[in-house]
């Protein structure tokens, strides 16, 4: 484990990833429950398991802060406050509009795994580094699963 000052920098990171991930696990609901139009009952059924993944990966993050002796943010008003994944309002919106922003999320959520993979490897934190990994298979699979559909 890392010691205590390169925890810090690690914890500081896996804070902000955490607050994307609240953030983004309310945009995918919003998303599920107000898209319409042609395509609607795929990407009905894929939001829903594209936010139970991310359910599982917030608790994932939080008990790694724990882990690393940090305390981990747990109000609406921290993640939002430190999130670089914005909200959305809520209204209809078609699937392609959806594909387009999840792109945008996801293309962004890659790039900031890729950072917090480096954090975690100059930390010597080889199970961040593993448990970061992990995540950015899947969103670098999403992607692919996104601008196929896109295509």
């Amino acid at each position: 484990m890392a010691n205590k000052k390169n925890a810090n920098t690690v914890t500081q990171f896996l804070n902000v990833h955490l607050s994307d991930l609240h953030v983004m696990y309310t945009k995918l609901h919003n998303y599920h429950w107000n898209v319409e139009g042609r395509g609607f009952f795929q990407l009905h059924a894929k939001l829903e398991e594209l936010y139970d993944g991310v359910a599982g990966e917030l608790d994932e993050v939080a008990e790694r802060i724990l882990q690393l002796g940090e305390r981990p943010f747990a109000t609406m008003k921290d993640y939002l406050a430190n999130a670089k994944i914005k909200e959305v309002e809520s209204k209809g919106i078609s699937p392609d509009e959806v594909l387009s922003a999840l792109q945008k999320d996801y293309e962004y959520t890659i790039e900031s795994l890729k950072n917090g993979i480096d954090i975690a490897g100059e930390a010597d934190d080889p199970v961040t580094e593993d448990m970061l990994t992990g995540m950015l298979a899947g969103y670098e699979k999403n992607l692919w699963m996104i601008k196929a559909y896109l295509a």
